[in-house]
């Protein structure tokens, strides 16, 4: 998945997640550092999944694709 892509499918998490958390995993990509924004992005979700539906229906679907 390229940068622009990632950076717009973040828009998906703009409920789940804190602006501070999408704005460092943002600024992962743009930068570059695409390995590390997708490894930050699934470490954030995994450690929400108990707080939020809507995450552990994602982290399923991550799962089975």
């Amino acid at each position: 998945m390229d940068r622009v892509k990632f950076v717009t499918n973040l828009k998906v998490y703009k409920d789940v997640l804190s602006r501070q958390t999408l704005k460092t995993i943002k600024g992962q990509a743009l930068s570059g550092d695409m390995e590390g924004a997708r490894k930050g992005l699934n470490t954030v979700l995994r450690r929400r999944v108990d707080r939020c539906d809507r995450c552990q229906r994602e982290k399923k679907n991550d799962r089975t694709t």
